[in-house]
């Protein structure tokens, strides 16, 4: 029998002291914090606001050597209101830790712009609001898929990296009166480059036609723009892809010129150890029937035209441009971070 009961607010960690949420907008507070930024902080916080979220794993493999290297860095990042963080309920287990912009940071990202912080469309309570959305982990699965990538690429024996990553919320600006991809990648290697839309499917969208319903619309963007653009869906199962492999099939003899929206499919049980440029994804109605590697699929669609020369801004596409151009997906390298590590 326990006579002495420990009070539960006893077990507790220790929340670290910030500034309020007032304080870290003001001019004075910004300009002792200015110097304590790096580059890489920097980068940050644009990958936050074009991004929205990410969990402290996909941080690390995005610009840090080891997971406590990143977890000391973002603690006093989150101490200083550059970045906010939560930790989501899960039924079992424990989630990791989420980050999102915070007041000073979206405040340094506009005053870097010359611009004021309505501008940018940022609320505090918006980028929170996250915490609480349905969408959470499909916008965390989808940026996992593009941190993979980047994790990889910071590998030496990998000869290709991540050149460009669009959020689903630029893709929207720029192609949602037709068409919103979960997002937009460009890889780049030695032997050539393959740009894709990413269609992320987490098994929610039920029937699995659903999905196949997307591909009249990616034909009608094809058709308006003159570029023909692959369209990779990731599955979480391989029961869950050979679904949609069928749906994507009866979707793709219906259009009138299938060859203009190439497709690919794979799903999470291939992918598990987080290598997406392996030999993992099928192409439909190609002329290989073998599952090839990511920075190969160019191959299995000879009708794919030469790729723009920049990767930041695909040219011929539709839409209203972006405040913001998109950060670059690798983290700049700068001798000042050393001391943070």
């Amino acid at each position: 029998m326990i006579s002495n009961a420990v009070p539960p607010h006893t077990h507790r960690t220790h929340r670290p002291k910030r500034v309020s949420h007032r304080a870290a907008a003001t001019s004075d507070y910004l300009a002792r914090l200015a110097p304590r930024l790096t580059s890489r902080d920097r980068w940050l916080i644009r990958m936050l606001y074009e991004h929205r979220v990410f969990t402290s794993g996909q941080i690390t493999d995005l610009a840090w050597p080891s997971v406590r290297a990143a977890n000391h860095r973002l603690h006093q990042l989150y101490v200083w209101r550059v970045i906010d963080r939560f930790k989501p309920f899960v039924s079992y287990g424990s989630a990791p830790m989420h980050y999102v912009l915070d007041v000073a940071g979206a405040t340094v990202l506009a005053h870097e712009e010359c611009l004021e912080v309505r501008s940018l469309g940022y609320r505090h309570e918006r980028a929170m609001g996250i915490a609480y959305s349905l969408m959470l982990a499909h916008a965390v699965g989808a940026n996992g898929f593009f941190t993979d990538l980047v994790a990889l690429s910071r590998q030496a024996d990998t000869h290709g990296h991540l050149a460009a990553w669009w959020s689903e919320a630029r893709c929207r600006r720029h192609f949602g009166d037709v068409v919103c991809p979960d997002g937009y990648g460009r890889w780049q290697a030695p032997d050539g480059e393959f740009e894709w839309f990413l269609e992320y499917d987490r098994g929610t969208e039920r029937p699995a036609k659903r999905v196949g319903d997307k591909l009249p619309r990616y034909a009608k963007l094809a058709e308006n723009t003159g570029i023909i653009t692959p369209v990779l869906v990731w599955t979480p199962t391989l029961r869950r892809e050979t679904a949609v492999r069928h749906a994507l099939d009866q979707a793709l003899a219906a259009l009138p010129d299938p060859a203009a929206v190439p497709v690919a499919v794979t799903n999470g049980e291939l992918i598990a150890d987080g290598d997406a440029l392996s030999a993992r994804w099928l192409p439909l109605t190609a002329c290989s029937a073998n599952r090839l590697r990511l920075s190969d699929l160019s191959s299995a669609w000879p009708q794919l035209p030469p790729l723009p020369a920049t990767p930041d801004e695909p040219a011929g596409r539709s839409g209203t441009a972006s405040l913001l151009p998109p950060p670059i997906p690798q983290c700049p390298k700068a001798g000042s971070d050393r001391g943070w590590w």
